[in-house]
């Protein structure tokens, strides 16, 4: 019998690209159980427990709402439930995209370094978004309630 072939054992490439790939998979798996199971249905999901305790917004609901849109192509309603969360997926995408191609053409990974000020920055900008979408002007930033 043969034994499963080890990780040395695989062409270089594949070994390369196995980090990439199970990166992938370990993001697919959970959009594709948000495909499937609707947030917008009640009784699926916890509610979050910001919005609970605090009647308001965080910068994460409507997250799943917002993978949901995105698994069946209706980046509008993506945006609507959650903005900050299809800039974060379109950043996420393009790095994994940059780490995928040096993988495959066997380059150096790609050194991804924030800042302290960068760090605020993005703080500030999810404080800023919070506040809007919890506030009259910024309605349309607010996911519909379930």
């Amino acid at each position: 019998m043969n034994a499963a072939p080890t990780a040395s054992a695989l062409p270089p490439v594949l070994r390369r690209l196995s980090p990439p790939l199970t990166a992938l998979a370990a993001v697919a798996v959970p959009a594709a159980y948000v495909a499937v199971v609707d947030p917008n249905t009640p009784g699926h999901y916890p509610d979050c427990p910001f919005l609970t305790a605090t009647g308001w917004w965080c910068p994460g609901c409507g997250g799943l709402r917002c993978v949901h849109a995105l698994t069946h192509g209706d980046l509008t309603g993506a945006l609507h439930d959650n903005a900050v969360a299809v800039l974060l997926f379109g950043v996420l995408a393009v790095l994994w995209l940059r780490w995928g191609w040096a993988a495959l053409t066997g380059g150096p990974p790609p050194r991804i370094t924030v800042g302290g000020r960068r760090w605020a920055l993005i703080a500030l900008l999810v404080l800023v978004f919070t506040v809007v979408r919890n506030s009259p002007v910024g309605a349309g930033l607010a996911p519909p309630l379930v």
